[in-house]
C-alpha cells in the first residue's frame, strides 16, 4: 500500500500544561514519540517533522480575534479559561499554538505532496469552540487545518472522524451548517462530558446530513465500537468519498483510562487504524491525517499510538509487545449494553446513512 508517513513533534507541546495533578499530560506525546525510535519505527530521523506555530491569522479563520488575545493574556498571568478543568499557565500559549501549528503543517505536507499521512500527537483538540475553551482543549486544531486545506488547497471534500470517549462538540459546532462530512463514535449518557452528540444532531443547510454521531453507553466493549465503526462510519466514508481523511484518535475509550468507562483495547484501536488507512488509499489516494486527543492512562496511550503509527506507516516493529500488557483482562459487554449499542447502531443506520447518501447524490 505504500506511502510516507510523517510523525510531527517539537518540545514545545510539553508547555501545554495545566498542571502536575491535571490528568491532561503532554509527556505521553514524548513517550510516545521515544517509544517509536527505541522499535526503530523511524527511517533515521526523516520521518519526524519539526513544526512551526501557527500565526494569528491562520487561527483567525476559526476563532475571533479578541478570544485569541484572551488567551494569550491568561497564559502569561493565570486565570481560567472555561468553567475550571482548562486552566491557564505559562507557556500555554505557546504550547497551543505550536499544536495547532503541527496539525496545519501536516496538512499542508499531505496536499503538497511531501508525505502521504501524518501523525500529531499534540493535536485533537476537538472540544474548543471559536470563542471558548473546553475540556482541556484552547484551539481547536482540526478545524483551523479544515479551512487551511479549504481556502490555500481549494480541497472541497473533507472527512472528521474522532473515535475519542467525549463528543467533539466545538468540531461539530464549526461545521454544523457546512458540507464538511464530521462522524462521531463517542461515549454518551449519565451525565457524561459534553452531554452533546445524540443520534438526531445531523447538521443544517449546507451540513445537512453531513454530520453523524454514534452515541455509546457505558461498557462498550471492542466487538461493538468495531461493529459501530464498520456498520457507520466505513459506509460513511464510502458514500461521501472525502478528498482527505483527518482522523481525531483519542484513547480515552481504553478500558484502563481513568475518565471514561469504555471497553476498548489496543487490539480495537489498532483495528480502527487499520481499516482507516486502507480506506484513505481507496478513496483519497492515501492522504490520512491523525491527531491525537484524549488519553490519561499514559502507558495505554503511549502503547496504543504507537500501534497505530505502526499501521500507518507499515513500520516493521513488534506490534504484539505493544500489545501484551493491555489486552487479557478486558471487560466484555453485558447482554443489556449489547442491545443499547445494537439498536443505536440500527438507528444511525437508518437515519443518517440514507440522508448521507440523498445529499451526495444530488450535490
Amino acid at each position: 500500500m505504500g506511502g510516507s508517513t510523517a510523525f510531527l513533534y517539537h518540545d514545545d507541546f510539553l508547555k501545554y500544561q495545566f498542571g502536575p495533578h491535571h490528568p491532561f499530560q503532554p509527556v505521553r506525546e514524548k513517550m510516545t514519540l521515544d517509544t517509536l525510535r527505541s522499535l526503530g519505527a523511524f527511517d533515521g530521523d526523516s520521518d519526524i517533522v519539526v513544526p512551526r506555530s501557527t500565526d494569528v491569522e491562520t487561527l483567525m479563520t476559526v476563532h475571533f480575534d479578541w478570544y485569541i488575545e484572551r488567551v494569550r493574556e491568561l497564559s502569561a498571568k493565570g486565570g481560567l479559561l472555561d468553567q475550571g478543568d482548562t486552566p491557564a499557565s505559562p507557556g500555554l500559549y505557546e504550547g497551543a499554538v505550536m499544536a495547532v501549528g503541527a496539525t496545519v503543517d501536516a496538512a499542508r505536507g499531505i496536499a503538497e505532496g511531501e508525505f502521504d499521512h501524518a501523525f500529531n500527537p499534540a493535536g485533537g483538540l476537538h472540544h474548543a469552540y471559536p470563542a471558548r475553551a473546553s475540556g482541556f482543549c484552547v484551539f481547536n486544531d482540526m478545524a483551523v487545518a479544515v479551512r487551511v486545506l479549504q481556502r490555500e488547497y481549494g480541497i472541497g471534500r473533507i472527512a472528521v472522524i474522532d473515535i475519542d470517549a467525549h463528543h467533539g462538540d466545538g468540531t461539530q459546532a464549526i461545521f454544523y451548517d457546512e458540507d464538511v462530512l464530521t462522524i462521531s463514535l463517542h461515549r454518551f449518557g449519565d451525565r457524561f462530558f459534553p452531554g452533546s452528540g445524540e443520534a438526531d444532531e445531523t447538521g443544517e443547510l449546507e451540513g445537512a446530513g453531513r454530520n453523524i454521531n454514534v452515541p455509546l453507553p457505558g461498557g462498550t466493549d471492542d466487538n461493538l465500537f468495531l461493529h459501530a465503526f464498520r456498520s457507520v462510519a466505513i459506509p460513511a466514508l464510502q458514500s461521501y468519498r472525502p478528498d482527505i481523511i483527518i482522523q481525531q484518535f483519542g484513547v480515552d475509550g481504553h478500558y484502563r483510562d481513568p475518565l471514561a468507562d469504555l471497553g476498548y483495547t489496543t487490539r480495537g484501536y489498532a483495528e480502527v487504524a487499520r481499516l482507516t488507512h486502507e480506506l484513505a488509499h481507496e478513496l483519497c489516494e492515501g492522504r490520512y491525517l491523525v491527531v491525537g486527543g484524549g488519553g490519561y492512562d499514559l502507558d495505554a496511550t503511549m502503547r496504543t499510538w504507537s500501534i497505530m503509527y505502526s499501521i500507518m506507516s507499515e513500520a516493521p516493529i513488534d506490534r504484539q509487545r505493544l500489545m501484551e500488557l493491555h489486552d487479557w483482562d478486558s471487560p466484555l459487554s453485558d447482554r443489556n449494553t449489547t442491545l443499547k449499542v445494537l439498536d443505536t447502531i440500527e438507528e444511525v443506520k437508518q437515519r443518517s446513512l440514507p440522508l448521507l447518501e440523498m445529499v451526495i447524490r444530488y450535490a
